[in-house]
C-alpha cells in the first residue's frame, strides 16, 4: 500500500502545479471552459461554408459567362485598389502570427468579403441564384459571430463589426466596367475558398491546444 506523506504531498502538488504552468504557458489564454465548443462549431461552419461555396460557385460563374466559366480561366489579379481581402500570405509568415493576430485577420477578412457579397447579391437578375447568396450570406455572417465569440471565449478582444452592408471604398473598384466588374466576383470566390480552406486549419491548430486546460479546470471544480 503506497503511503503519501505530508513532506510527499506538498512535492507532488507543487508538481501538478509546475505541470499545469507548462501546459498552459504551451497552449492558450483559456478564459470559458466552454472555448473548445466555440471552436468546434467555428470549425463546422466553416466546413459547412465550403459546402456552400462548392455548390453556389458553378451557377454563379454560369451566371458571368465565358471566359470565367471556363474550367481552365485562371487569370493574374487584376491591377489597382486592393479591392478583396486576399488569401495569398506566405505560409510561414501566417503560421507564425500569434492565435489573436490570425482571428482578427480572419474576423476583418470574412466582414469585408460579407460587404462585397451583400453588395453583388443587389445586382443579380437570377432570383434562384440570389437566394443562393443570401443563404451564404447569413452563413457567412453566423461565421463572423462565431470567430468574435472564439475570440472572447480565449481572451482576445474580437474586433468591432462593420456596420455598413455596402463595400469599402477600396473595394468595387470595377464597378463602372463590365468586365472588370466579373473579374473582381471571380476572384472574390478564389478567395473565399482559400480563406475557408486555411480558416478550418486554423480553427483544428486552435481545438489542438485547448482540451488540456479547458479539462484541468472543469474537472478541478468536482474536487
Amino acid at each position: 500500500m503506497l503511503l503519501i506523506t505530508g513532506g510527499s504531498y506538498r512535492v507532488l502538488c507543487a508538481t501538478l502545479v509546475s505541470l499545469f504552468h507548462i501546459v498552459s504557458s504551451d497552449a492558450l489564454n483559456v478564459t470559458d471552459p466552454l472555448a473548445r465548443t466555440s471552436i468546434q462549431k467555428s470549425y463546422d461552419l466553416t466546413k459547412y461554408l465550403e459546402h456552400q461555396l462548392r455548390s453556389l460557385a458553378g451557377p454563379y460563374l454560369n451566371y458571368l459567362g465565358p471566359p470565367f466559366n471556363d474550367p481552365d480561366f485562371n487569370p493574374p489579379r487584376a491591377g489597382g485598389p486592393e479591392t478583396i481581402p486576399s488569401a495569398s500570405v506566405d505560409f510561414h509568415l501566417w503560421r507564425n502570427l500569434n492565435d489573436g493576430l490570425r482571428l482578427a485577420e480572419n474576423h476583418r477578412a470574412y466582414s469585408l468579403l460579407l460587404c462585397y457579397l451583400r453588395s453583388i447579391d443587389e445586382e443579380v437578375a437570377r432570383t434562384e441564384l440570389r437566394r443562393s447568396l443570401g443563404r451564404f450570406c447569413t452563413s457567412l455572417q453566423g461565421l463572423v459571430v462565431s470567430i468574435a465569440g472564439v475570440m472572447s471565449s480565449l481572451g482576445y478582444q474580437p474586433p468591432q463589426e462593420l456596420v455598413t452592408s455596402s463595400p469599402p471604398t477600396a473595394m468595387g473598384f470595377g464597378r463602372g466596367n463590365d468586365f472588370l466588374r466579373k473579374m473582381e466576383d471571380f476572384w472574390l470566390l478564389k478567395e473565399l475558398q482559400i480563406w475557408l480552406w486555411r480558416s478550418a486549419k486554423d480553427f483544428n491548430r486552435l481545438k489542438r491546444k485547448v482540451p488540456s486546460v479547458v479539462a484541468f479546470r472543469v474537472e478541478s471544480r468536482g474536487l
